[in-house]
């Protein structure tokens, strides 16, 4: 009876090839990306792009900083074999007097937040028509607690807690109270989602369930 030897197990630069590749391309996929779009920034073949990521060949520096450019990617996340912490340092802005929670570390390609929109105080001056706004990439809200008032191009709708909502942010859009009260939501958008607000057409102040 033959006996078949076993594969000798790989060398210590094959497992860091190896786990370097499937990072990138685990960075890849999360982003969307593919070969192709990956050679264009960066200027790696996309053969020689596929072969790091399946470890078939070793990744120097000259392969590694063009591709974690590419990738939002710092060299150490590639390159370490540390288990990185995965606690989020807590980091609470305000924006348009709305407090905005940050969920994820600054690197993440998709930023989550919880936002609050305070509640208007009894007495105030009617507020102003809500001015729509336009910024590259995709967001995702869902209302916790509150009634959330989402104007996207010619939709004006009311969201209750347990209700979400999915769109493109190149569309015209605002979110604030629908009745006046404090309403709480997660938000998940891209990266692009972090550009500045460009204004857009203000729609008529028109309230849905009033």
């Amino acid at each position: 009876m033959q006996t078949i030897a076993p594969e000798p197990p790989p060398s210590a630069s094959e497992s860091r090839a190896a786990r370097i590749g499937a990072r990138l391309r685990a960075a890849r996929a999360d982003k969307g990306l593919t070969l192709a779009d990956v050679s264009a920034s960066t200027g790696i073949s996309a053969s020689t792009i596929s072969r790091v990521e399946s470890g078939g060949r070793q990744p120097n520096l000259d392969l590694l900083i063009p591709l974690a450019r590419a990738l939002e990617l710092s060299l150490d996340e590639l390159v370490s074999d540390e288990v990185p912490d995965p606690r989020v340092p807590a980091r609470r802005s305000r924006a348009d007097g709305r407090v905005i929670y940050s969920l994820s570390k600054e690197t993440s390609p998709n930023q989550t937040v919880r936002m609050v929109i305070p509640a208007v105080p009894p007495g105030s001056s009617p507020a102003e028509a809500p001015s729509l706004k336009t910024h590259e990439g995709f967001e995702w809200v869902y209302v916790l607690s509150g009634r959330l008032r989402l104007m996207l191009g010619e939709h004006d709708l009311v969201l209750r807690p347990g209700e979400a909502a999915e769109f493109a942010t190149r569309v015209p859009h605002w979110l604030g109270s629908a009745d006046g009260g404090e309403v709480e939501l997660m938000c998940i958008f891209n990266r692009d989602g972090e550009r500045i607000h460009v204004r857009a057409q203000t729609e008529p102040d028109r309230r849905v369930g009033r």
